[in-house]
């Protein structure tokens, strides 16, 4: 809880995955992967409760394991590849026997974003009146160098050119990591949705930003981890 608020972390994890069976359950530095979110949330000092939002019992127990609540099963049609994270959202707020101020989403393939990551972005959002606050990095590849090209060959800028000969001297781009969004109930209930005018972005680091949809992402964690308890 912050400043009266209470703070709910919603972790989403369904069954299928087409990219990369079985990842919320497979094993990442010695537990399932959908634990690091649920032990992140836990440390987390602003966040009250912790819930999973899923259709499959070995995600459910593994989270449970790892002390996270499962008050619902998540409906088979909220399950399918049809189902949007704000579907996921409204159904957990409505399944649920209490009204919460703030909420935390914290998707299981992120595993790599701290507590401090989730506690930033609840600040944000109680302290600075902004309606979410989602984490961001730094874009790979400028889109100030991307070109669309036509039927045929030919290019054209995507963004209008920029008078730089290097990288750093380009606007600063960020994207959506999907590590976390913490968004005001209200305001989502009324927008079905995690980014609107006036949110507000949570700079992190490439390393804390990985999002796990295939077996190169699983192993590049999988580095990560190993080069830091070395």
């Amino acid at each position: 809880m912050i400043g009266g608020l209470s703070v709910l972390a919603l972790i989403t994890a369904r069954g299928g995955s087409k990219g990369l069976p079985g990842k919320n359950i497979r094993p990442l530095g010695g537990k399932p992967l959908v634990a690091w979110s649920v032990e992140q949330a836990r440390a987390a000092t602003l966040v009250d409760r912790v819930v999973i939002s899923s259709d499959d019992p070995a995600i459910i127990a593994a989270a449970v394991a790892a002390g996270c609540d499962a008050p619902f099963v998540r409906p088979a049609a909220l399950a399918d590849d049809g189902a949007t994270s704000a579907d996921v959202v409204a159904h957990a707020l409505t399944a649920l026997d209490r009204r919460y101020d703030l909420l935390a989403l914290l998707q299981p393939t992120s595993p790599l974003r701290s507590p401090a990551d989730i506690d930033a972005c609840i600040r944000r959002v109680a302290e600075d009146g902004a309606p979410s606050c989602v984490g961001v990095t730094v874009a790979a590849k400028s889109p100030y160098w991307m070109q669309t090209m036509d039927a045929a060959g030919r290019l054209s800028p995507l963004l209008p050119p920029q008078d730089a000969a290097r990288r750093q001297d380009l606007p600063p781009v960020y994207c959506l990591n999907g590590a976390v969004y913490v968004v005001r109930v209200e305001w989502f209930l009324s927008h079905r949705a995690f980014v609107g005018a006036g949110s507000v972005g949570h700079v992190m680091p490439a390393e804390r930003s990985i999002d796990i949809d295939t077996l190169l992402d699983f192993r590049l964690a999988e580095a990560i981890i190993a080069a830091d308890e070395s």
